[in-house]
């Protein structure tokens, strides 16, 4: 309805350019709003407000001339100028009916539009380092990432979903070289494990693993590995130093070949438990683009001589500098350090060319908070590169705070220093974990409530909205056991008996379910689709005690059951958008 009264708002603005009241070169953004109080009719635009100014007249003088121009509309009772000068729009409450009869044709495919047709999107998100299991905080960015590409592929975006694996630096030979200590200690040597190395249990999962493949193939004498190594932090050394240090020893004793297999061993065994874990959460991606194919193909030198040839690289004690605050970063950044190695942000850059030539019309960035102050080094590269910064749009996700009634969960577990994405969902389940993860802006501090997200209450909102859906396939149920037929045609011809407030409530909120959908797409914000589901839930809870659906009457039986139906499928729909289950008995 809403595209209906601005298809009519813009042939009033035609007309009134032909007539000279408007400029021919007035193209107006339309903004159409539902209304709060009924008594203000069911939408309202400030398109008289925003064009008076150009037109050299009041609002509401512009007004009175959008209304004289609006065609007639069947489905329009009326129109009225109301304060400064909006318009407010008053519809026919039977064409309401019409979304019935809509919902049950179209069924899963209802609410879906083509808006972002012919528009190509990279949406990467997660992209944790291959260090360690996913976390409870990286599950929050995994439920968002998922909602929003799903989204956007419901209102016709081609999505593509990408998991950037950092494969390549420090925090990755430091794994090689944990998973390596622990492979020692199944070999029988006595290893004082590092400060700075990763302790979880996984890595010596890792590590035993390696034994049972290749026995003692990889086995060097704890003598010769300490020799001459600086001292740990627990013994007053330096514990970065010393792990560096390490890292080294391994890779000399051990040679290219054999440290790569204990690499590689460390990588794939946890970027496999990573892509099982997303996969179980119902997370699935078409590409895992590797930062190591970066520089194997001489992506990160071909970005630093991009930046080189358009003049924002320069040399500095040894490293190799952009210059990226004469773009609105707040400090110049290295990108090859002075041995030479080149580092992250270089890769970042490189990665970000790479998105760019490979054709996207929009990339979404998804990252932690704490990465806020990335995004100016970030935009900063692509307006070096030559690019349209509007492509990029980067969305942060906070971190979620695990409670248990009152009571903070402390995050340490057997696998090292947080609660897992894994151990939350064999808590609470993937529905809850992923409706409780994106029931709030991205944006904005989250307490997850495990105590609340397990309870089968009207207070845990997934059960409430799921409880509503199971409702309705009782009430189905019920149908069959009577041996009655839900006659949907008869009651199409009686929509008309549809008359309660409960009833007029739910046509309503039917009737907003494609452009909740569409704003939920193009603002990023799968809350609100999530706002909308309780609503409608509450709205068919309400309507379900107040009345009986299988009434005597024929007429108003079926009416009532192509009301329910329609809005059992609406919340079918986007429980299915959210990777949510539609449980049929509760």
């Amino acid at each position: 309805m809403k595209q209906k009264i601005e298809a009519l708002i813009l042939q009033a603005i035609d007309t009134l350019k032909i007539e000279g009241d408007l400029a021919r070169g007035v193209s107006p953004s339309i903004v159409i709003e539902r209304t709060r109080d009924p008594l203000h009719g069911d939408f309202a635009c400030n398109v008289a407000m925003v064009l008076a100014k150009s037109a050299n007249t009041s609002p509401r003088l512009l007004a009175e001339k959008i209304l004289a121009a609006i065609p007639s509309d069947v489905l329009l009772l009326k129109a009225e100028i109301a304060g400064p000068g909006f318009i407010n729009f008053f519809v026919d409450s039977r064409t309401q009916f019409r979304v019935l009869q809509q919902i049950l044709t179209e069924a899963d495919a209802f609410g879906c539009s083509q808006i972002g047709a012919d528009k190509k999107v990279q949406v990467e998100f997660v992209s944790a380092n291959p260090t360690g299991p996913l976390h409870v905080g990286h599950g929050r960015g995994a439920a968002y990432g998922s909602a929003v590409a799903d989204l956007l592929a419901a209102v016709g975006f081609s999505v593509e979903r990408e998991y950037y694996v950092n494969d390549a630096g420090r925090q990755m030979d430091i794994l090689a070289t944990s998973v390596w200590l622990r492979y020692l200690e199944a070999c029988g040597e006595a290893v004082v494990f590092p400060s700075n190395a990763y302790r979880g249990e996984y890595v010596r999962e890792i590590a035993h693993a390696l034994y049972e493949l290749s026995g003692t193939l990889y086995q060097r004498s704890i003598n010769s590995i300490m020799q001459a190594i600086p001292a740990d932090e627990p013994q007053g050394g330096d514990k970065d130093i010393h792990i560096d240090a390490l890292i080294e020893r391994a890779k000399s004793l051990l040679g290219v070949a054999q440290y790569q297999a204990v690499f590689e061993m460390g990588l794939n065994g946890i970027l496999e438990d990573i892509k099982q874990d997303l996969h179980e959460f119902g997370v699935d991606y078409q590409q895992w683009f590797s930062e190591r194919q970066l520089m194997d193909d001489g992506s990160v030198q071909q970005a630093l001589q991009r930046l080189d040839t358009a003049g924002f690289l320069y040399k500095q004690e040894g490293a190799t500098w952009f210059a990226s605050s004469r773009l609105g970063d707040e400090k110049d950044r290295v990108v090859v350090r002075d041995n030479g190695q080149s580092t992250y942000f270089a890769s970042d850059i490189a990665y970000h060319m790479q998105k760019l030539d490979r054709g996207f019309d929009q990339i979404i960035d998804i990252w932690g908070a704490d990465h806020h102050g990335y995004i100016p080094r970030v935009r900063a590269a692509m307006q070096a590169l030559g690019a349209n910064t509007d492509k990029l749009t980067v969305l942060l996700v906070q971190f979620a705070v695990l409670y248990r009634g009152e009571e903070r969960v402390q995050m340490s577990t057997r696998s090292g220093d947080f609660v897992t994405l894994r151990e939350l969902r064999a808590e609470v389940g993937n529905d809850a974990a992923r409706f409780f993860y994106t029931m709030r802006r991205s944006d904005q501090h989250m307490d997850f409530d495990l105590q609340l997200a397990t309870s089968k209450t009207n207070e845990n909102p997934v059960f409430y909205v799921q409880y509503a859906y199971a409702r309705i396939c009782s009430v189905l149920r019920q149908l069959a056991e009577k041996n009655i037929q839900h006659d949907i045609e008869q009651g199409t011809e009686n929509l008309q008996l549809l008359t309660e407030l409960n009833e007029r409530e739910l046509l309503t909120a039917l009737t907003r379910y494609p452009e909740v959908l569409e704003r939920a797409a193009l603002q990023y914000e799968p809350h609100q689709l999530i706002h909308y589901l309780r609503e409608l839930a509450n709205n068919f809870h309400s309507y379900y005690n107040a009345h009986q659906f299988l009434v005597e009457s024929a007429d108003l039986r079926n009416a009532r059951l192509n009301l329910i139906c329609a809005v059992q499928q609406v919340l079918r729909n986007g429980l299915t958008l959210l990777k949510i289950k539609s449980p049929e008995t509760m």
